[in-house]
């Protein structure tokens, strides 16, 4: 009997792939070939006659299924990544029929897919396709420049990291130039970049230098801070309230170890005097 049941539990799983490798390749049948983007074009040109469409049987396109069936099972979450990564990679308006063939997310037979993408701040739809959205819209390192030069307190790396994909090597090409400056520290959230403003460039004399190096600054960062507010120079750091929160982290308090129980010695207290032959093992 066991074995019976897991004979007819594998052929309805078997039935099930079937059933989603032909809606699959009948979905992939109705879309246009003139619509596909570069990067899916067929093999087949103009110049190579198109081969009959041929039946596509489970056995032969088992690990396919597998994936297919492993990716429309997985959470919504997980199947809005994959898409992202491809918009983010190809930028390039996809349809939902493109982005299934690539990633095997059925946009169109999800509703909660659907609506997320919709809905998320990086994804772009205009009704057909859909566009992977840069909190700034650049396509160069031109438009970089001018974006950088219109912050002059500093624009943050990570607002601008994902404007395109050679962003990072073009702000390094800006840096080398001169044309910027990039203060970046351990940690990469927090790198800045400042334009170099060129006729700012003034000769200063070597005392004025050496004055400048003779005197000291601050040790704690409160100090510092406190000299720059007074002066009312705006900072970007608060040394205090960041010193305040990693105080009010909750440490687990620590538990006082237990003390040992104390054995039986010739000074307790024992009930059952009558009976010696318990005690002789005590101790004097």
């Amino acid at each position: 009997m066991a074995l019976n049941e897991r004979l007819t539990k594998f052929k309805q799983q078997q039935e099930r792939l079937q059933t989603a490798l032909s809606s699959i390749a009948a979905s992939q049948a109705s879309t246009p070939k003139s619509k596909i983007a570069p990067w899916v074009q067929p093999i087949n040109s103009e110049f190579t006659p198109e081969k009959p469409p041929q039946q596509i049987k489970f056995s032969e396109d088992t690990q396919r299924l597998q994936i297919i069936n492993s990716v429309r099972k997985s959470p919504v979450g997980a199947q809005i990544k994959l898409v992202i990564e491809l918009l983010y990679k190809t930028r390039q308006g996809l349809t939902a029929e493109q982005i299934n063939e690539a990633t095997y997310v059925h946009i169109n037979g999800n509703k909660a897919v659907f609506d997320s993408l919709r809905n998320n701040p990086k994804v772009h739809f205009d009704g057909k396709r859909f566009y992977y959205k840069s909190k700034h819209d650049l396509n160069g390192k031109d438009q970089l420049l001018s974006l950088i030069r219109k912050c002059p307190e500093g624009l943050a790396v990570m607002e601008v990291k994902d404007a395109y994909l050679t962003v990072l090597e073009d702000i390094e090409a800006l840096k080398t130039s001169g044309e910027i400056w990039w203060v970046s520290s351990k940690d990469s959230q927090q790198a800045v970049v400042y334009p170099n403003d060129h006729r700012l460039s003034t000769y200063v004399d070597d005392d004025v230098k050496q004055l400048f190096r003779t005197i000291e600054l601050p040790r704690d960062i409160l100090d510092i801070e406190k000299e720059l507010q007074k002066s009312g120079q705006p900072t970007r750091t608060n040394a205090a309230r960041r010193r305040q929160t990693d105080q009010t982290i909750v440490h687990p308090p620590k538990t006082k170890p237990r003390k040992k129980p104390r054995g039986i010695t010739s000074r307790t207290k024992l009930t059952n005097a009558h009976l010696p032959e318990l005690f002789n093992d005590l101790k004097p």
